[in-house]
């Protein structure tokens, strides 16, 4: 079965600490279920995720994520087959939203819609550079 990434924005709703620490223990635990790794850039305007895996394990992802209240207008930004995953061994890696990423300004004023794959694939591969160890399972 062919491998896919599939990145997606989308705006929180109710956007604080134990939100996005409910979306991530959800996102680990079925993630690593499914086989599925991936990244998820989190801010209060914000949430840029890149998931890859096997196709129909990653398109199930996404239509539960469109389904959680806690994400409003979900934006699907690019989706392609894979060779190699872009982070291996993280059920789901999570970072705040730095400077490297669109401003608040600039996601308001559309950053999203005009968005090229390099650019988002850009964010994430520039996390996966950070060479942070992925946490163990318990």
């Amino acid at each position: 079965m062919p491998l896919i990434q599939l990145v997606y924005a989308s705006r929180p709703f109710g956007f604080d600490t134990a939100i996005l620490s409910n979306i991530l223990l959800d996102a680990r635990r079925l993630n690593e279920r499914d086989d599925i790794t991936g990244a998820l850039i989190a801010r209060s305007d914000l949430y840029l995720q890149l998931l890859e895996g096997p196709q129909d394990k990653v398109e199930a992802a996404y239509q539960r994520i469109r389904r959680d209240d806690r994400h409003l207008e979900v934006t699907p930004l690019l989706t392609r087959t894979i060779e190699q995953r872009l982070f291996p061994g993280w059920a789901m890696r999570d970072d705040p939203a730095e400077t490297w990423v669109w401003s608040i300004d600039a996601v308001r004023d559309g950053a999203i819609d005009r968005a090229t794959e390099e650019e988002t694939l850009g964010f994430f591969k520039r996390l996966a550079e950070k060479g942070v160890v992925p946490p163990r399972a318990t």
